[in-house]
This record gives C-alpha cells, sequence and structure tokens, in this order.
C-alpha cells in the first residue's frame, strides 16, 4: 500500500469529485460532499489534511488509499 499523499482540502475535494461526490453546502472552513448510495463527507479547508483525518475520510467514501493514488496520476 503507498502511503497517504499530503493534500489540500480543495485537492481532496476534487478528487472526490472525480468518484462522483458533489459540493453541498459550506458553513465555515467545512464542506459537505454527498454522493448517491454513499455516505456524505466533510472535507475541511486547510492547506494540508491531517493523515488521520484524511484516512477517515477515505474510509468514510470506501476508497482505498491505493485508488486515491490512481485518481491523482490522471
Amino acid at each position: 500500500m503507498p502511503p497517504l499523499p499530503v493534500l489540500s482540502g480543495a485537492a481532496l475535494i476534487q478528487l472526490l469529485e472525480q468518484v462522483g461526490y458533489v459540493q453541498v453546502r459550506q458553513r465555515g472552513s467545512h464542506v459537505r460532499l454527498t454522493c448517491p448510495g454513499r455516505t456524505p463527507i466533510t472535507v475541511p479547508m486547510h492547506k494540508e489534511i491531517d493523515r488521520g483525518t484524511l484516512r477517515s475520510i477515505l474510509r468514510e467514501a470506501e476508497i482505498d488509499p491505493a485508488d486515491l493514488v490512481a485518481l491523482m496520476a490522471n
């Protein structure tokens, strides 16, 4: 398994949108995304997302870290 990359909140949102998530609302520095058939996700709009937070978001979105790295290569 490749190590988790360091991503900003905006970069993570762009990657999640490639998977089918859509921004629903933003409150302060947190953006809520939804996708039909999947759990809604909240992403903090930070310059760097903590690796533990990123791992939790990926777990909720049912995305493997290797798939995230593959999405970044596109």
